[in-house]
């Protein structure tokens, strides 16, 4: 007699994991199962509300059954909504993320537990989700697609660890109330040759640059206005979340070059390029527009605008809300609200801080002393601009930095925290106030002030690159690494250029610091082979990561070449400058270097 069948059925699989648990059990055993515990009540729950049965639960994982799909991913999403209400109410040491992965699978039944690829493709989706996300298989997202309100990203095809095909993975957007699942697919994600598809509202992520628009003035002392006018557009649209925007810095590198645009789109993943040029004449502008698709060389969308310096703002909106129409079809205009954004009124105030502006980026002792002239005068011009306060605050943080100027460090923080104080009276929703209380708060080592800052930065604009590393070096900081370190590769991938203080050198060293202190030694020295030339705090990562990894010939040869770069700097230093939270990851990064 023939042994028989096994029992099979057709589920929907929720697979959820905590990130970082081993080294949070490592840091302290008893808050992590505190709060494991208390994070678990509300997983389980949610999974319980709606018909669903979890049948393997080992530390911090949860494998459940649905039998159907749609009450499987609302479970999810009311639970990973009501796990980032607890983090936000909790200590950082307190707060857990989960990922979470959902399969629709065919499955063998053995009692209560549940086998078979259904399940391993459910784990193995969970693994590439982003911190507080949500990734469900292709078959799961086409059951669900239309009968939820709800968006998907489709994330592409990925190679999964011990998974014989491939698996097309779609991402569930959460809203606007977190931002981790607007993160672009993880580095190990292999994606599909073919456009991501747009399934219900704008599920896609087009990448845009807005290179450098041609000054038809042709008279230098007019390129602060145009390029003024440019950074203000790259801005408007860094802050819309239904696109991934290229910075400033990287998209001013190719000023007054001639451009490739297809050999651009090549190097960056761009999808989309604007360009432009802008003519004034007294009260008068000209600013032409065009999108293109680098691919094809075609044309999308051109306008032209004549309007008076007055209308500049609007025509700034336009330009914005119409690309936006191109590209996706759907506007996200939350973060465009006018009287939050709108830097004055006045015209006179407005040219001063465009100039000082100017300045600032030249990143040299004349550009910041100019660049404080330039704002002050905005600031006599119209004392309610707030955004002249915060520019000349960031301008003094530079001139602290660079050693640039006169008086003692003590008083210029004064200055700038005074200017930041005045920024912030003017507009709390400031996205340059809220970014350099980031960085002071973090100086002074209040993480809970910083995180507040940090926080409300990232939520008004999650695209800048300057916003994405302070946020990304503070979770590093302060006990977060993980998450910090995918920050600070974001804050690469959107400024692979750079210039001046923030080039791309010392965003990749960033990177570098941040694998270390995750404990990603291979990724730091992997991150190594793309730097140009490292700064000090790059150099300490590199030669604390070959020490963790028992690599001493090699360590003995950086530490040599170190010190031929920086004669005068000692690695343990400069890893004292560093704000760690937990002072022993400091003293553990100095036993290394030494």
């Amino acid at each position: 007699m023939s042994e028989s069948t096994p029992k099979r059925k057709l589920v929907a699989i929720l697979a959820a994991d905590v990130v970082g648990y081993s080294k949070m059990m490592g840091e302290n055993e008893d808050r992590t199962l505190r709060n494991l515990k208390a994070c678990r009540s509300l997983t389980d729950a949610s999974i319980a509300t709606y018909h669903g049965r979890i049948f393997g639960s080992a530390g911090d994982s949860v494998i459940a059954e649905f039998a159907s799909p749609v009450d499987a991913v609302v479970a999810a999403v009311e639970f990973q909504r009501s796990l980032r209400d607890r983090n936000e109410e909790v200590n950082p040491e307190d707060r857990m993320q989960f990922r979470v992965g959902l399969n629709l699978g065919d499955v063998i039944v053995e009692g209560d537990n549940l086998y078979g690829d259904g399940v391993n493709v459910a784990a193995r989706i969970e693994a590439s989700a982003v911190p507080g996300g949500i990734s469900l298989s292709e078959k799961f997202h086409d059951e669900v697609c239309r009968k939820l309100d709800l968006s998907y990203v489709n994330m592409g095809v990925q190679e999964m660890k011990n998974i014989s095909n491939p698996v097309n993975t779609f991402k569930v957007l959460l809203g606007h109330e977190s931002e981790e699942e607007k993160q672009a697919p993880p580095d190990s994600a292999k994606k599909s040759q073919q456009a991501p598809q747009t399934t219900v509202a704008a599920d896609s992520k087009p990448r845009l640059i807005v290179l450098p628009f041609r000054n038809l003035n042709n008279v230098e002392d007019n390129d602060f206005l145009v390029d003024g006018i440019v950074e203000d557009i790259i801005t408007e649209f860094s802050r819309i979340n239904s696109i991934e925007i290229i910075s400033r810095n990287t998209a001013f590198a190719f000023k007054g070059k001639e451009i490739d645009n297809s050999k651009i789109a090549a190097e960056f993943g761009i999808d989309f390029i604007a360009t432009g040029s802008i003519r004034s004449s007294g009260s008068r502008i000209r600013i032409s527009v065009e999108l293109t698709d680098p691919a094809t060389g075609s044309s999308i969308w051109s306008e032209r605008y004549d309007r008076t310096m007055d209308d500049v703002f609007e025509v700034q909106d336009e330009i914005v809300r119409k690309v936006m129409v191109a590209l996706v079809g759907k506007l996200e205009m939350a973060g465009l609200e006018r009287a939050k954004r709108k830097p004055t009124d006045n015209l006179n105030s407005y040219e001063y801080l465009l100039r000082g502006r100017d300045f600032h980026h030249k990143f040299s002792k004349e550009g910041v002393l100019s660049a404080i002239e330039m704002l002050d005068k905005s600031i006599e011009a119209d004392p309610n601009n707030a955004q002249a306060y915060a520019w000349k605050a960031c301008s003094i943080g530079q001139g602290i930095g660079g050693g640039y100027l006169e008086g003692d460090e003590e008083t210029n923080f004064q200055k700038l925290q005074t200017s930041i104080q005045k920024a912030q009276e003017l507009d709390e929703n400031d996205l340059e106030c809220n970014r350099i209380l980031c960085e002071i708060n973090k100086f002074f080592e209040d993480f809970e002030q910083s995180e507040y800052y940090g926080r409300k930065a990232y939520d008004i604009n999650p695209n800048d690159p300057r916003v994405v590393c302070a946020y990304g070096e503070l979770q590093v900081l302060t006990g977060r690494a993980e998450e910090g370190t995918e920050l600070l590769i974001k804050a690469y991938e959107l400024d692979p250029v750079g210039l001046g203080a923030s080039n791309a050198d010392k965003r990749l060293g960033d990177v570098m610091f941040g694998a270390y202190v995750k404990g990603d030694y291979q990724q730091c020295l992997e991150y190594d082979k793309k730097v140009g030339k490292k700064l000090p705090i790059a150099w300490a990562a590199k030669i604390a990561s070959l020490s963790a990894l028992s690599q001493t010939q090699e360590k003995e040869v950086e530490l040599s070449k170190f010190a031929a770069a920086y004669p005068d700097i000692v690695l343990g230093e400069e890893i004292d400058k560093l704000h760690f939270k937990d002072s022993s990851v400091k003293q553990t990064m100095k036993d290394f270097v030494t």
